[in-house]
């Protein structure tokens, strides 16, 4: 028996007004799972990120992560919306790294990655500076422990983003187009941090790009999003070697990688 997917989506549907963003979604992941999510603006990549951070709340349907539903609880054998201890306690298994970083400007880098571990986690400042020390090194940034966001390159400020999600240890990591606000000559130096964590870590990463090749490159799977909803489901080669869907095709038409 193949084992229980770390995140289990049924009947997920989000509403802006009159517009279905997610329309209906199901989807299994599996532990371990690199998932790149692939699709034009507006497809609703960036709200299926957000539903799972607990950034949106869905209109209908359940997710779990590790069995245990994100928005609903338990209570006298009845599921009822969940309460924000909930809320915070299996929203720590999912960390994300935003398209813009979001680091507090006036916090150093290894502050920005200590900050929640010790208020989250409750780990020492000690123990925390400690694993901020590593992570930033994994990041190729030891030598700006003590560097404030407007004294880094775009590159530099999004591999702190990622130190600092890795600092929480979650179960799962989100990435939303993580490249999408760098200059070009900086975008490397942060794909290569994401292909070391796909190489040397065994953690579920989701990744929304458009960069193909690097979705082809990273992923074991890759999801095929167009007006909220999966059209193509498949591995890296196969869907884009020879997409079997209609409109999956005309995407990659469009973004010039077709078979």
């Amino acid at each position: 028996m193949n084992p229980p997917p770390i995140v289990r989506i049924r009947g997920l549907s989000k509403r802006y007004g009159d517009v279905s963003v997610i329309e209906d979604l199901d989807l299994d992941i599996a532990a371990g799972e690199h998932l790149a999510v692939i699709g034009p603006s507006g497809s609703g990549k960036t709200t299926f990120l957000r539903v799972l951070m607990t950034l949106e709340r869905p209109d209908s349907g359940t997710i779990e992560i590790e069995g245990e539903d994100l928005w609903l609880m338990k209570r006298n054998g009845a599921l009822i919306p969940a309460n924000p201890a909930h809320l915070r306690r299996v929203r720590a298994k999912v960390g994300m790294v935003f398209q813009h970083f979001n680091l507090f400007p006036h916090m150093t880098a290894l502050r920005n990655v200590t900050e929640a571990p010790i208020h989250v986690l409750g780990l020492s400042r000690a123990q925390a500076a400690q694993r901020g020390v590593e992570l930033l090194a994994k990041v190729g940034l030891e030598d700006k422990l003590d560097s404030y966001p407007h004294q880094l390159s775009g590159g530099q400020k999004q591999r702190v983003a990622i130190a600092r999600a890795l600092a929480m240890q979650p179960k799962v990591m989100l990435f939303d187009e993580v490249t999408s606000a760098l200059d070009p000559e900086l975008v490397g130096e942060v794909l290569g941090v994401l292909r070391q964590i796909a190489r040397e870590t065994e953690m579920t990463m989701i990744v929304v790009t458009h960069l193909m090749e690097f979705a082809r490159e990273i992923a074991n799977r890759v999801i095929f999003f167009d007006r909220g909803r999966v059209r193509e489901d498949a591995p890296p080669d196969e869907i884009f070697t020879n997409p079997s869907h209609p409109r999956t095709r005309e995407f990659l038409r469009a973004v010039q990688l077709t078979a």
